[in-house]
């Protein structure tokens, strides 16, 4: 099976984070719930195309599923640098039942924040499909995607076009809010990092950013609000960014807000955290409080 290629190929985190259909984030599952399938769809159909990652040009004795495994990596990679909803949420615009844009307004938004033209594409006049073009120089395993304009514009029409939310959801924004008081943190809890892209990874132990598994933290309740502990120590953030360990003195105090039925993690009266990037694999990535970092985020607890 595909799936297993990928894995025993060093990937089941990709593997996982492909998979992931909890708290709302569906980044490359099928709409029938047979995930597998569509994978192999994509591969026989986009894979087998790119001839960099052909069993002939890999190193002699390479392991089966190795070439599957370095395309479904590459993809995730390039769909996490590409933060479609941060770039059109930069120019104002965010899901909404009511609202409606032109095709150039929205075209720009991403060119603004991309320098390059995509497609748009429509169904039943709402925006479903934002296609993204590249030049591969060089190897898909380690060569450079140079973006181009699109050459085709997409189904969209000129004008009217509807950015609906998700099934199920709401359009939301990150607020920067006191915490609401009288909300209580659980006394047990994983966080999880959501991106404008949906929810990706979680807290480790150190209090890093992981696609790896999570760590359970537990909540201490101090004055109007409470402190983390993991099981590597006390929870601060300082300028070098957020981390959990026996040399933490003095424990952050965080409060909570309840936005949407998630409670965020609430710092300084800000749910605005921010890092570098976003992690694959087994990268570990630094947290900030604020937004002056390349990738904004929210942190959202769930009781255990």
């Amino acid at each position: 099976m595909l799936n297993d290629s990928i894995k025993n190929n060093g990937k089941s985190s990709l593997v996982t984070y492909m998979n992931q259909t909890i708290y709302r984030a569906q980044y490359w599952v099928d709409i029938n719930g047979d995930n597998e399938s569509f994978w192999e769809h994509e591969w026989d159909k986009h894979g087998t195309c790119m001839t960099t990652i052909r069993p002939t040009c890999l190193p002699s004795g390479s392991p089966t599923g190795l070439d599957a495994a370095y395309y479904f990596q590459r993809a995730v990679d390039t769909f996490q640098s590409l933060p479609t909803y941060q770039y059109l949420s930069a120019a104002g615009i965010t899901p909404s039942s009511s609202a409606t844009y032109t095709y150039t307004t929205l075209a720009n938004a991403i060119k603004a924040s991309t320098g390059y033209t995509p497609a748009l594409d429509c169904t039943s006049g709402a925006l479903n499909q934002i296609s993204y073009y590249f030049n591969l120089k060089g190897s898909l395993i380690d060569g450079t995607l140079v973006p181009i304009n699109a050459p085709s514009s997409g189904s969209c029409p000129t004008s009217g076009i509807k950015y609906p939310p998700k099934s199920g959801g709401t359009a939301t924004t990150t607020t920067t809010s006191a915490a609401s008081t009288g909300t209580a943190a659980p006394s047990k809890s994983t966080i999880t990092v959501t991106t404008s892209s949906g929810t990706v990874g979680c807290l480790l132990s150190y209090g890093t950013w992981s696609v790896q598994t999570c760590a359970t933290l537990t909540a201490t309740t101090s004055g109007s609000g409470f402190t983390l502990t993991s099981s590597k120590g006390k929870c601060a953030i300082s300028s070098s960014g957020l981390s959990c360990s026996s040399s933490v003195t003095t424990a952050t105090v965080f409060t909570v807000t309840s936005s949407g039925g998630s409670l965020l993690l609430t710092y300084s009266g800000s749910t605005a955290f921010t890092a570098d990037s976003v992690p694959s694999g087994s990268t570990q990535v630094t947290l900030y409080s604020g937004s002056a970092r390349a990738q904004d985020v929210t942190l959202v607890l769930h009781a255990v």
